[in-house]
């Protein structure tokens, strides 16, 4: 039922009340299981993030014994797919953020579980001569430090230069997908198919290359 409200009120809508009136329960039995508006919020943020987690954690298995690019494609297909038929879940997780809502600690493992897949599959192609190092930008000291944490929780042996490239291949994956779902490439462009084949081949060329 929150999902409904969810898809018909948008996150700011949000109401407990209202929910509790769809489902024809009283507002008080429904505030012992959400105490709150962003509690309710925080579930459906942690659901949503967890199905397209599932989602990338499932394409990726089923292609680990192909190379790094078709890994890369069948993973963001996955995620692109879940998007198109959960928009209004991914418009919450990956969309403007709620007015007023800050994120809780639980909802940091979720959010992590694409972003650590493309991570593993990284490592993997580093450690496979799939990925090709690269000259590393000036970087300041501050995300030298983030870079090495990253290494010691999700991609071991990955160097800086392919670090930085895995986060702008990621800001294209999501802003690939916005594009299309936001409908900034109507008329603009006519199979959205084939345009997003081939920006992600085009972004993993980038992230194994460096060009």
């Amino acid at each position: 039922m929150g999902r409904r409200h969810l898809a018909e009120h948008g996150a700011s809508g949000l109401s407990l009340r209202a929910v509790a009136r769809e489902v024809g329960m009283v507002s008080s039995a429904v505030y012992r299981y959400f105490p709150s508006r962003d509690d309710l919020l925080t579930a459906l943020i942690i659901d949503a993030y967890d199905a397209v987690g599932e989602c990338a954690e499932n394409a990726d298995e089923s292609a680990r014994d192909r190379g790094v690019a078709a890994r890369w494609l069948n993973v963001c297909e996955a995620v692109r797919a879940w998007a198109l038929a959960n928009a209004h879940e991914y418009a919450l997780i990956y969309g403007s953020p709620v007015p007023g809502y800050a994120a809780p600690e639980a909802t940091i493992g979720p959010a992590s579980r694409v972003p650590v897949v493309l991570l593993r599959l990284l490592a993997d192609g580093v450690a496979g001569g799939e990925v090709v190092a690269g000259e590393t930008a000036a970087m300041s000291r501050a995300v030298r430090s983030d870079f090495a944490q990253l290494r010691r929780t999700a991609a071991p042996s990955v160097p800086d230069a392919a670090l930085s490239r895995a986060f702008a291949v990621w800001a294209q994956v999501l802003g690939t997908i916005n594009l299309e779902m936001f409908g900034h490439l109507h008329n603009v462009i006519h199979d959205y198919d084939a345009f997003f084949t081939l920006q992600m081949r085009r972004a993993c060329e980038f992230l194994a290359q460096g060009a």
